[in-house]
Protein backbone atom coordinates (compact mmCIF):
# COMPACT_ATOMS: atom_id res chain seq x y z
CA UNK A 1 0.00 0.00 0.00
CA UNK A 2 1.24 3.52 -1.00
CA UNK A 3 2.09 5.65 2.62
CA UNK A 4 0.00 7.89 3.82
CA UNK A 5 -2.12 8.62 6.66
CA UNK A 6 -5.51 7.05 7.77
CA UNK A 7 -8.37 9.42 8.58
CA UNK A 8 -11.85 8.67 10.23
CA UNK A 9 -14.47 9.28 8.30
CA UNK A 10 -18.00 9.20 10.17
CA UNK A 11 -21.58 9.92 9.40
CA UNK A 12 -25.06 9.49 10.12
CA UNK A 13 -27.75 8.43 7.99
CA UNK A 14 -31.20 8.15 9.44
CA UNK A 15 -30.57 7.70 12.63
CA UNK A 16 -27.71 4.99 11.44
CA UNK A 17 -24.28 5.82 12.69
CA UNK A 18 -21.23 4.67 10.66
CA UNK A 19 -17.35 5.30 10.80
CA UNK A 20 -14.72 3.59 8.97
CA UNK A 21 -10.52 4.46 8.61
CA UNK A 22 -9.06 5.34 4.99
CA UNK A 23 -5.38 5.58 3.97
CA UNK A 24 -5.17 8.49 2.12
CA UNK A 25 -2.54 9.02 0.01
CA UNK A 26 -1.29 12.54 -2.66
CA UNK A 27 -3.77 10.60 -5.17
CA UNK A 28 -7.08 10.57 -2.76
CA UNK A 29 -6.14 13.85 -0.51
CA UNK A 30 -5.39 17.20 -1.98
CA UNK A 31 -2.89 18.91 0.28
CA UNK A 32 -2.86 22.41 1.54
CA UNK A 33 -2.22 25.42 -1.68
CA UNK A 34 1.39 25.87 -3.33
CA UNK A 35 1.00 29.43 -1.22
CA UNK A 36 4.19 30.17 -1.80
CA UNK A 37 4.80 28.99 -5.62
CA UNK A 38 5.35 31.82 -7.67
CA UNK A 39 6.94 31.07 -11.61
CA UNK A 40 10.00 32.89 -12.44
CA UNK A 41 9.00 34.11 -16.32
CA UNK A 42 12.41 36.05 -16.51
CA UNK A 43 14.01 33.43 -17.94
CA UNK A 44 11.32 32.60 -20.51
CA UNK A 45 11.35 34.09 -24.02
CA UNK A 46 7.81 31.93 -24.78
CA UNK A 47 4.53 33.77 -24.82
CA UNK A 48 4.14 33.86 -21.01
CA UNK A 49 0.69 31.48 -20.61
CA UNK A 50 2.74 28.98 -22.67
CA UNK A 51 5.98 29.69 -20.04
CA UNK A 52 3.64 28.70 -16.94
CA UNK A 53 2.80 25.99 -18.47
CA UNK A 54 6.44 24.94 -19.09
CA UNK A 55 7.26 26.10 -15.47
CA UNK A 56 4.54 23.43 -13.88
CA UNK A 57 5.88 21.10 -15.81
CA UNK A 58 9.97 21.32 -15.35
CA UNK A 59 8.74 22.21 -11.14
CA UNK A 60 6.73 18.82 -11.41
CA UNK A 61 9.92 16.90 -12.80
CA UNK A 62 12.39 18.96 -9.97
CA UNK A 63 9.73 17.70 -7.46
CA UNK A 64 8.84 21.38 -6.44
CA UNK A 65 5.62 20.30 -7.20
CA UNK A 66 3.69 17.45 -6.32
CA UNK A 67 0.75 15.31 -7.35
CA UNK A 68 -2.11 16.47 -5.07
CA UNK A 69 -0.29 19.93 -4.63
CA UNK A 70 -3.01 22.85 -5.46
CA UNK A 71 -1.78 26.14 -7.21
CA UNK A 72 -2.34 29.49 -5.87
CA UNK A 73 -5.55 31.05 -7.03
CA UNK A 74 -5.46 32.28 -10.57
CA UNK A 75 -5.96 36.22 -9.48
CA UNK A 76 -3.67 35.65 -6.57
CA UNK A 77 -1.15 34.83 -8.95
CA UNK A 78 -1.76 37.27 -11.68
CA UNK A 79 -1.23 39.74 -8.93
CA UNK A 80 1.76 38.27 -7.77
CA UNK A 81 3.34 38.20 -11.25
CA UNK A 82 2.28 41.69 -12.21
CA UNK A 83 0.09 40.12 -15.17
CA UNK A 84 -3.24 39.84 -16.40
CA UNK A 85 -5.26 37.47 -15.00
CA UNK A 86 -6.57 35.90 -18.23
CA UNK A 87 -2.82 35.12 -19.07
CA UNK A 88 -2.43 33.03 -15.88
CA UNK A 89 -5.83 31.51 -16.48
CA UNK A 90 -4.59 30.66 -20.43
CA UNK A 91 -1.46 29.18 -18.69
CA UNK A 92 -3.68 26.89 -16.20
CA UNK A 93 -5.62 25.96 -19.25
CA UNK A 94 -2.43 25.24 -21.14
CA UNK A 95 -0.85 22.82 -18.12
CA UNK A 96 -4.27 20.75 -17.89
CA UNK A 97 -4.27 20.47 -22.06
CA UNK A 98 -0.82 19.12 -21.79
CA UNK A 99 -1.98 16.34 -18.70
CA UNK A 100 0.05 18.43 -15.94
CA UNK A 101 -2.98 19.80 -13.70
CA UNK A 102 -6.57 19.34 -13.20
CA UNK A 103 -9.54 21.57 -12.38
CA UNK A 104 -12.04 21.21 -9.57
CA UNK A 105 -14.99 23.30 -9.73
CA UNK A 106 -15.23 25.30 -6.35
CA UNK A 107 -11.57 23.47 -5.26
CA UNK A 108 -8.65 24.89 -7.32
CA UNK A 109 -6.14 23.23 -9.26
CA UNK A 110 -4.47 20.44 -8.55
CA UNK A 111 -1.27 19.02 -9.99
CA UNK A 112 -1.65 15.46 -11.29
CA UNK A 113 1.46 13.63 -11.69
CA UNK A 114 5.18 12.92 -12.45
CA UNK A 115 5.78 14.50 -15.68
CA UNK A 116 6.95 11.52 -17.82
CA UNK A 117 9.26 11.77 -20.92
CA UNK A 118 10.01 8.77 -23.01
CA UNK A 119 13.26 8.54 -24.50
CA UNK A 120 13.38 9.19 -28.50
CA UNK A 121 12.67 6.17 -30.17
CA UNK A 122 14.33 5.10 -33.24
CA UNK A 123 12.05 6.20 -36.29
CA UNK A 124 10.64 2.79 -37.93
CA UNK A 125 10.74 4.57 -41.23
CA UNK A 126 13.88 5.44 -41.53
CA UNK A 127 14.61 2.94 -44.77
CA UNK A 128 12.44 5.82 -46.41
CA UNK A 129 14.21 8.26 -46.00
CA UNK A 130 15.83 9.80 -49.53
CA UNK A 131 19.80 10.29 -48.44
CA UNK A 132 20.59 12.14 -51.49
CA UNK A 133 18.42 14.87 -49.78
CA UNK A 134 20.23 17.71 -47.95
CA UNK A 135 18.40 16.64 -44.53
CA UNK A 136 18.72 19.06 -41.10
CA UNK A 137 19.68 17.16 -38.21
CA UNK A 138 16.55 15.49 -37.05
CA UNK A 139 15.16 16.26 -33.20
CA UNK A 140 16.17 13.49 -30.29
CA UNK A 141 15.58 15.26 -26.78
CA UNK A 142 12.49 13.99 -25.02
CA UNK A 143 11.25 17.41 -24.04
CA UNK A 144 11.65 18.62 -27.48
CA UNK A 145 9.95 15.65 -29.24
CA UNK A 146 7.32 16.12 -26.30
CA UNK A 147 6.27 19.65 -27.30
CA UNK A 148 5.99 18.99 -31.10
CA UNK A 149 3.88 15.70 -30.16
CA UNK A 150 1.34 18.25 -27.78
CA UNK A 151 1.63 21.09 -30.80
CA UNK A 152 0.37 18.30 -32.84
CA UNK A 153 -2.11 17.24 -30.57
CA UNK A 154 -3.70 20.17 -30.41
CA UNK A 155 -3.95 20.73 -34.01
CA UNK A 156 -5.69 17.66 -34.21
CA UNK A 157 -8.62 18.80 -32.30
CA UNK A 158 -10.04 20.44 -35.10
CA UNK A 159 -9.27 17.79 -37.23
CA UNK A 160 -12.55 17.91 -39.10
CA UNK A 161 -12.27 21.30 -39.94
CA UNK A 162 -8.71 20.95 -41.27
CA UNK A 163 -9.91 18.16 -43.85
CA UNK A 164 -12.43 20.41 -45.40
CA UNK A 165 -11.19 22.30 -48.51
CA UNK A 166 -9.54 26.15 -47.72
CA UNK A 167 -9.14 29.02 -49.49
CA UNK A 168 -5.50 29.62 -50.97
CA UNK A 169 -2.85 31.24 -50.18
CA UNK A 170 -3.72 30.85 -46.25
CA UNK A 171 -5.78 32.34 -43.65
CA UNK A 172 -5.02 35.57 -41.95
CA UNK A 173 -4.03 33.99 -39.05
CA UNK A 174 -1.74 31.35 -40.55
CA UNK A 175 -0.55 35.18 -42.50
CA UNK A 176 0.09 36.51 -39.34
CA UNK A 177 2.44 33.66 -38.55
CA UNK A 178 4.35 33.75 -41.69
CA UNK A 179 4.57 37.40 -40.83
CA UNK A 180 5.76 36.79 -37.32
CA UNK A 181 8.81 34.26 -38.95
CA UNK A 182 9.17 36.30 -41.62
CA UNK A 183 10.58 39.44 -39.28
CA UNK A 184 13.37 37.32 -38.42
CA UNK A 185 14.51 38.12 -41.82
CA UNK A 186 13.67 41.59 -41.54
CA UNK A 187 10.89 41.90 -43.62
CA UNK A 188 7.87 43.28 -43.26
CA UNK A 189 5.58 42.73 -46.25
CA UNK A 190 1.80 43.30 -46.65
CA UNK A 191 -0.36 40.16 -45.97
CA UNK A 192 -1.26 40.69 -49.67
CA UNK A 193 1.68 39.40 -50.87
CA UNK A 194 1.81 36.93 -48.60
CA UNK A 195 1.25 33.34 -50.03
CA UNK A 196 1.50 30.48 -47.78
CA UNK A 197 2.23 27.55 -50.06
CA UNK A 198 2.52 23.74 -50.67
CA UNK A 199 6.31 23.57 -50.32
CA UNK A 200 8.89 25.80 -51.97
CA UNK A 201 9.20 23.33 -55.27
CA UNK A 202 5.37 23.89 -56.21
CA UNK A 203 6.34 28.29 -55.54
CA UNK A 204 9.07 27.47 -57.55
CA UNK A 205 7.89 26.32 -60.29
CA UNK A 206 4.99 28.62 -60.38
CA UNK A 207 6.99 31.66 -60.22
CA UNK A 208 9.07 29.76 -63.11
CA UNK A 209 6.33 29.35 -65.02
CA UNK A 210 5.42 33.10 -64.54
CA UNK A 211 8.55 34.85 -65.42
CA UNK A 212 9.79 32.56 -68.27
CA UNK A 213 8.30 30.80 -71.44
CA UNK A 214 9.59 27.26 -72.99
CA UNK A 215 13.31 28.17 -74.61
CA UNK A 216 13.82 31.38 -72.86
CA UNK A 217 16.93 31.42 -70.24
CA UNK A 218 17.24 31.77 -66.73
CA UNK A 219 19.98 32.79 -65.09
CA UNK A 220 21.80 30.68 -61.82
CA UNK A 221 25.11 29.91 -59.63
CA UNK A 222 27.30 27.79 -61.84
CA UNK A 223 26.97 25.63 -59.17
CA UNK A 224 23.05 25.47 -58.01
CA UNK A 225 20.33 23.62 -56.18
CA UNK A 226 19.27 20.18 -58.42
CA UNK A 227 15.89 21.22 -57.73
CA UNK A 228 15.72 24.36 -60.09
CA UNK A 229 17.28 22.19 -62.46
CA UNK A 230 14.64 19.46 -62.49
CA UNK A 231 11.62 22.14 -62.51
CA UNK A 232 13.69 24.05 -65.30
CA UNK A 233 14.00 21.06 -67.73
CA UNK A 234 10.48 20.08 -66.56
CA UNK A 235 8.99 23.83 -68.26
CA UNK A 236 11.63 23.41 -71.02
CA UNK A 237 13.73 26.69 -69.67
CA UNK A 238 17.15 26.83 -70.55
CA UNK A 239 18.82 27.25 -67.38
CA UNK A 240 22.56 28.69 -67.66
CA UNK A 241 25.13 29.11 -65.01
CA UNK A 242 27.38 31.98 -64.18
CA UNK A 243 31.04 32.25 -63.67
CA UNK A 244 30.97 32.29 -59.32
CA UNK A 245 34.29 33.55 -57.16
CA UNK A 246 34.38 32.99 -53.31
CA UNK A 247 30.90 35.72 -52.92
CA UNK A 248 28.96 33.89 -55.48
CA UNK A 249 28.38 35.20 -59.13
CA UNK A 250 30.70 37.37 -60.41
CA UNK A 251 28.26 40.69 -61.00
CA UNK A 252 30.32 41.59 -64.15
CA UNK A 253 28.92 38.10 -65.35
CA UNK A 254 25.76 38.56 -64.97
CA UNK A 255 25.44 41.87 -66.65
CA UNK A 256 27.31 40.35 -69.54
CA UNK A 257 24.58 37.27 -69.72
CA UNK A 258 21.92 40.06 -69.09
CA UNK A 259 22.78 42.36 -72.10
CA UNK A 260 23.84 38.80 -74.37
CA UNK A 261 20.98 36.07 -73.56
CA UNK A 262 17.93 38.43 -72.36
CA UNK A 263 17.42 36.03 -69.88
CA UNK A 264 13.34 36.12 -67.92
CA UNK A 265 14.59 35.56 -64.43
CA UNK A 266 17.96 34.91 -61.90
CA UNK A 267 17.74 31.71 -59.37
CA UNK A 268 19.64 32.56 -56.16
CA UNK A 269 19.87 30.42 -53.08
CA UNK A 270 22.16 33.23 -51.29
CA UNK A 271 22.02 31.81 -48.07
CA UNK A 272 24.42 28.63 -47.15
CA UNK A 273 24.34 27.41 -50.77
CA UNK A 274 23.47 24.36 -51.52
CA UNK A 275 25.85 22.64 -52.01
CA UNK A 276 28.82 24.79 -51.83
CA UNK A 277 28.13 26.20 -48.35
CA UNK A 278 28.91 29.54 -49.55
CA UNK A 279 26.43 32.50 -48.26
CA UNK A 280 26.60 35.93 -50.77
CA UNK A 281 27.61 39.04 -48.59
CA UNK A 282 26.01 42.19 -48.09
CA UNK A 283 28.05 43.92 -50.40
CA UNK A 284 28.12 41.26 -53.62
CA UNK A 285 24.14 40.96 -52.71
CA UNK A 286 24.05 44.81 -53.35
CA UNK A 287 25.78 44.58 -56.49
CA UNK A 288 24.05 41.63 -58.01
CA UNK A 289 20.25 43.42 -57.10
CA UNK A 290 21.91 46.64 -58.77
CA UNK A 291 22.54 44.98 -62.16
CA UNK A 292 19.12 43.54 -62.26
CA UNK A 293 17.57 46.47 -61.50
CA UNK A 294 19.16 47.60 -64.43
CA UNK A 295 17.95 45.55 -66.60
CA UNK A 296 14.97 45.14 -64.87
CA UNK A 297 15.57 41.23 -63.70
CA UNK A 298 13.37 39.45 -61.79
CA UNK A 299 15.18 37.32 -58.83
CA UNK A 300 13.79 34.40 -57.51
CA UNK A 301 15.46 34.17 -54.02
CA UNK A 302 15.35 30.83 -52.77
CA UNK A 303 16.04 31.45 -48.81
CA UNK A 304 15.76 27.71 -48.14
CA UNK A 305 18.75 27.62 -45.25
CA UNK A 306 18.29 31.69 -44.35
CA UNK A 307 16.69 31.17 -41.11
CA UNK A 308 19.78 29.01 -40.13
CA UNK A 309 22.39 31.41 -38.94
CA UNK A 310 21.50 34.11 -36.21
CA UNK A 311 22.94 37.24 -37.96
CA UNK A 312 22.84 36.47 -41.72
CA UNK A 313 22.92 39.04 -44.36
CA UNK A 314 19.48 40.75 -45.55
CA UNK A 315 17.32 38.74 -48.17
CA UNK A 316 17.56 40.01 -51.21
CA UNK A 317 13.44 40.83 -51.20
CA UNK A 318 14.82 43.32 -48.02
CA UNK A 319 17.17 44.87 -50.36
CA UNK A 320 15.39 44.92 -54.03
CA UNK A 321 12.04 44.12 -53.11
CA UNK A 322 10.10 44.79 -56.18
CA UNK A 323 11.95 42.75 -58.65
CA UNK A 324 12.73 40.20 -55.89
CA UNK A 325 10.17 36.80 -55.22
CA UNK A 326 11.08 35.10 -52.42
CA UNK A 327 10.58 31.26 -51.21
CA UNK A 328 10.64 30.88 -47.18
CA UNK A 329 10.52 27.03 -47.16
CA UNK A 330 10.24 25.33 -43.36
CA UNK A 331 11.78 21.97 -45.02
CA UNK A 332 15.52 23.13 -43.78
CA UNK A 333 14.65 25.23 -40.54
CA UNK A 334 11.95 23.25 -39.05
CA UNK A 335 11.58 19.65 -40.78
CA UNK A 336 11.72 18.30 -44.74
CA UNK A 337 8.32 16.44 -43.98
CA UNK A 338 6.71 20.20 -43.12
CA UNK A 339 5.63 20.51 -46.59
CA UNK A 340 4.71 24.41 -46.43
CA UNK A 341 6.43 27.59 -47.89
CA UNK A 342 5.79 31.49 -47.68
CA UNK A 343 6.62 32.91 -50.70
CA UNK A 344 6.66 36.97 -50.50
CA UNK A 345 5.43 38.52 -54.01
CA UNK A 346 7.23 41.68 -55.65
CA UNK A 347 3.77 43.62 -55.24
CA UNK A 348 0.10 42.51 -54.87
CA UNK A 349 -0.46 42.79 -58.15
CA UNK A 350 2.01 40.29 -59.29
CA UNK A 351 0.25 38.04 -56.57
CA UNK A 352 -2.48 37.40 -58.36
CA UNK A 353 -1.38 35.52 -61.48
CA UNK A 354 0.75 33.61 -58.92
CA UNK A 355 -2.33 32.70 -57.19
CA UNK A 356 -3.90 31.56 -59.80
CA UNK A 357 -0.88 29.44 -61.36
CA UNK A 358 -0.32 27.60 -58.36
CA UNK A 359 -4.54 26.86 -57.24
CA UNK A 360 -4.63 25.64 -60.48
CA UNK A 361 -2.17 22.67 -59.95
CA UNK A 362 -2.02 22.15 -56.08
CA UNK A 363 -5.76 23.87 -54.90
CA UNK A 364 -4.25 24.49 -52.15
CA UNK A 365 -1.83 23.89 -49.36
CA UNK A 366 -2.25 21.06 -46.75
CA UNK A 367 -4.61 22.91 -43.55
CA UNK A 368 -3.30 20.64 -41.68
CA UNK A 369 0.74 20.78 -42.15
CA UNK A 370 -0.33 24.80 -42.63
CA UNK A 371 -1.84 24.60 -38.60
CA UNK A 372 0.97 22.63 -37.35
CA UNK A 373 3.75 25.61 -38.75
CA UNK A 374 1.36 27.83 -37.37
CA UNK A 375 0.73 26.19 -34.03
CA UNK A 376 4.87 25.81 -33.86
CA UNK A 377 5.40 29.46 -34.67
CA UNK A 378 3.11 30.80 -32.07
CA UNK A 379 3.91 28.51 -29.10
CA UNK A 380 7.48 29.11 -29.61
CA UNK A 381 8.03 25.45 -30.66
CA UNK A 382 9.53 26.49 -34.44
CA UNK A 383 12.22 28.13 -32.57
CA UNK A 384 13.41 25.62 -30.38
CA UNK A 385 13.61 23.17 -33.34
CA UNK A 386 15.32 26.21 -35.00
CA UNK A 387 17.87 26.34 -32.05
CA UNK A 388 18.68 22.40 -31.97
CA UNK A 389 19.22 22.36 -35.39
CA UNK A 390 21.99 25.24 -35.10
CA UNK A 391 23.26 23.24 -32.45
CA UNK A 392 23.67 20.23 -33.38
CA UNK A 393 25.01 21.00 -37.01
CA UNK A 394 27.87 22.74 -35.29
CA UNK A 395 28.73 20.14 -33.05
CA UNK A 396 28.68 17.69 -36.37
CA UNK A 397 30.54 20.66 -38.30
CA UNK A 398 32.99 20.50 -35.66
CA UNK A 399 33.40 17.05 -35.92
CA UNK A 400 34.35 17.44 -39.47
CA UNK A 401 36.75 19.79 -39.16
CA UNK A 402 38.49 17.34 -36.31
CA UNK A 403 38.43 14.36 -38.03
CA UNK A 404 38.75 15.57 -41.96
CA UNK A 405 42.13 16.17 -43.56
CA UNK A 406 42.73 20.06 -43.61
CA UNK A 407 41.80 22.35 -45.93
CA UNK A 408 39.72 19.04 -47.86
CA UNK A 409 36.09 20.48 -47.84
CA UNK A 410 34.32 23.74 -48.28
CA UNK A 411 31.57 24.14 -45.15
CA UNK A 412 30.00 26.89 -43.38
CA UNK A 413 29.76 26.16 -39.62
CA UNK A 414 26.18 26.23 -39.60
CA UNK A 415 25.69 24.24 -43.40
CA UNK A 416 24.36 20.74 -42.78
CA UNK A 417 26.81 19.58 -45.89
CA UNK A 418 30.36 19.78 -46.73
CA UNK A 419 31.21 20.30 -50.33
CA UNK A 420 34.30 17.89 -51.01
CA UNK A 421 36.64 18.42 -54.02
CA UNK A 422 38.28 14.85 -54.07
CA UNK A 423 42.38 14.41 -54.22
CA UNK A 424 43.74 12.36 -57.39
CA UNK A 425 43.41 9.35 -58.18
CA UNK A 426 39.36 9.23 -57.13
CA UNK A 427 36.77 9.70 -58.76
CA UNK A 428 33.30 10.53 -57.65
CA UNK A 429 31.76 7.08 -58.81
CA UNK A 430 34.63 5.19 -56.71
CA UNK A 431 34.41 7.51 -53.52
CA UNK A 432 30.29 7.43 -53.88
CA UNK A 433 30.76 3.21 -54.24
CA UNK A 434 33.59 3.34 -50.82
CA UNK A 435 30.85 5.55 -48.74
CA UNK A 436 28.24 3.29 -49.89
CA UNK A 437 27.66 1.46 -46.52
CA UNK A 438 27.78 4.43 -44.31
CA UNK A 439 24.38 5.58 -43.93
CA UNK A 440 25.46 9.26 -44.90
CA UNK A 441 24.13 11.22 -48.12
CA UNK A 442 26.55 11.43 -50.76
CA UNK A 443 26.00 13.00 -53.70
CA UNK A 444 28.17 13.72 -57.09
CA UNK A 445 29.04 17.05 -58.66
CA UNK A 446 26.75 16.01 -61.64
CA UNK A 447 23.48 17.37 -59.87
CA UNK A 448 24.68 20.93 -59.25
CA UNK A 449 26.60 21.98 -62.54
CA UNK A 450 24.91 24.36 -64.54
CA UNK A 451 28.17 25.91 -66.35
CA UNK A 452 30.83 23.11 -67.71
CA UNK A 453 31.73 20.03 -67.02
CA UNK A 454 31.19 18.43 -63.38
CA UNK A 455 34.17 17.89 -61.51
CA UNK A 456 35.46 15.56 -59.48
CA UNK A 457 33.50 16.26 -56.32
CA UNK A 458 30.93 15.40 -54.06
CA UNK A 459 28.13 16.70 -51.76
CA UNK A 460 28.63 15.23 -48.19
CA UNK A 461 24.90 15.31 -46.11
CA UNK A 462 25.64 15.67 -42.09
CA UNK A 463 21.81 15.47 -41.14
CA UNK A 464 18.82 13.61 -41.62
CA UNK A 465 18.66 10.32 -39.03
CA UNK A 466 22.05 9.71 -38.86
CA UNK A 467 23.19 10.07 -35.16
CA UNK A 468 25.98 12.33 -34.36
CA UNK A 469 28.13 9.05 -33.48
CA UNK A 470 26.87 7.74 -36.71
CA UNK A 471 28.28 10.67 -38.46
CA UNK A 472 31.41 10.46 -36.51
CA UNK A 473 32.00 6.81 -37.57
CA UNK A 474 30.89 8.06 -41.15
CA UNK A 475 33.67 11.01 -40.73
CA UNK A 476 36.17 8.97 -39.46
CA UNK A 477 35.85 6.11 -42.59
CA UNK A 478 36.03 9.02 -44.71
CA UNK A 479 39.15 10.46 -43.32
CA UNK A 480 40.54 7.40 -43.77
CA UNK A 481 39.77 6.96 -47.48
CA UNK A 482 41.14 10.57 -48.62
CA UNK A 483 44.36 10.33 -47.17
CA UNK A 484 44.89 6.87 -49.11
CA UNK A 485 44.03 6.30 -52.57
CA UNK A 486 40.86 4.10 -53.80
CA UNK A 487 43.15 0.91 -53.86
CA UNK A 488 44.43 0.70 -50.49
CA UNK A 489 41.12 1.96 -48.70
CA UNK A 490 38.91 -0.27 -51.05
CA UNK A 491 36.80 -2.77 -48.64
CA UNK A 492 35.91 -4.68 -51.96
CA UNK A 493 36.02 -8.53 -52.13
Amino acid sequence: MSAGRLVFIKGDDKGLRWSYAVNVTHSTLASEPMRDWIPDLTHNDKPRYIAIAEIIAADIRSGRLNPGDRLPPQRKLAVNLDIDFTTVARGYVEAQRRGLVESRVGQGTFVLGQVRRESAKPSTRTELVDLSMNLPPEPSDPDLIARMNDGYAEVGRDLVGLLRYQGFGGSRHDKDAASAWLSRRAMVPSQERIFVTPGAHPAMAAILALLAKPGETVLCEALTYPGVRAISAQLGLKLTGLPMDRDGIDPDALADACARLAPKALYLNPTLQNPTTLTIPAARRAALAAVARRYRLPIVEDDAYGFIPLHGPPPFAAIAPDITWHIAGLAKCIGAGLRAAYVVAPDTRSGWPFAAALRASNVMASPLTVALATRWIEDGTADSILRFIRAETAARQKLAAELLPKASFQADPLSFNLWVPLPKPWTRSAFIGHMRARRIGIVASDAFTALGEPDESVRVCLGGPSTREQVRGALEFMAHALSESPERSSTFL
